[in-house]
């Protein structure tokens, strides 16, 4: 059932959820790609759910219909890894099994931005992606390179509006201060560090802690809020011991486990 923050929370931020999410152990099915697995599955782990990599064509609807949240991330899409993806946003939708769409790369390279649109059309609960990316799969822009944004989150705020107007879907943008919408209210989250962009996954593995989250049944607009405010207080814990990119991605799944309900009713939003 969805929880009411206590009245000293920000607004559209329930530290409650993090309890809820350690004490439920959801599951969570990830198909995301190859470069990035194991960290997102260390990643759901750290924050308290558990991880299962089920992708395979008669397997992936299966599972989503029984898993608690989904993930579909397009960083790496083989033929059967597509059809997959497919046949369990299916069964997610019809199962309502929360799911997020993360569009790595949609708007450079033709076959994944094929593939986003139909998922999208399918309704995931949550897109999340950098500014680049939610810019072309709103079709209004041609995407970053590769995986790095060229656009700021700013820049994209009333095309992410609107495109969760139209899609019926709350969409969360990554950048310096992260900015999640439902079309009507929309929400900064100022959390973070720099060192998230010299690691590679640190934006699958984001996925995969909101579809932890959204697996607590929470109004998804809070949901994704509140996990992006404990993954920005990771990040900035963990950059806080680390000397570089590699200690700071070890760093980051002890800070995952590590992050208490408090530590996020301190984090600052704005609208």
């Amino acid at each position: 059932m969805p929880r009411t923050p206590e009245p000293s929370s920000p607004p559209a931020l329930d530290p409650a959820l993090l309890p809820a999410l350690r004490e439920g152990h959801p599951l969570i099915q990830c198909l995301t790609n190859v470069v990035t697995v194991n960290l997102v599955a260390n990643a759901v782990l750290a924050i308290g759910g558990t991880p299962a990599m089920v992708d395979t064509p008669g397997e992936a609807g299966i599972f989503a219909g029984v898993a608690s949240a989904t993930l579909v991330n397009v960083g790496t899409i083989g033929a059967e890894q597509q059809r997959g993806m497919l046949e369990a946003t299916d069964a997610a939708r019809e199962a309502g099994t929360p799911w997020v769409l993360d569009p790595v790369a949609v708007g450079t390279l033709p076959v994944r931005t094929k593939l986003a649109h139909g998922l999208l059309e399918r309704r995931p609960t949550v897109i999340r992606g950098n500014a680049s990316e939610i810019r072309a799969l709103a079709g209004d822009g041609g995407g970053g390179r590769g995986v790095d944004a060229a656009d700021e989150v700013d820049a994209v705020a009333e095309v992410a509006a609107d495109l969760a107007r139209r899609s019926g879907v709350v969409v969360a943008v990554s950048g310096s201060v992260d900015l999640v919408t439902d079309g009507n209210r929309a929400v900064r989250v100022h959390a973070g560090h720099p060192l998230l962009t010299r690691i590679t996954g640190a934006g699958c593995a984001l996925g995969g802690v909101l579809a932890a989250f959204l697996a607590t049944g929470e109004d998804p607009l809070v949901a994704t809020v509140t996990a992006h405010a404990a993954y920005g207080v990771a990040a900035e814990r963990a950059a806080a011991d680390a000397a570089g990119p590699g200690s700071f991605a070890v760093g980051l799944l002890d800070a995952l486990a590590a992050v208490q309900p408090a530590d996020l009713a301190r984090e600052g939003l704005t609208a």
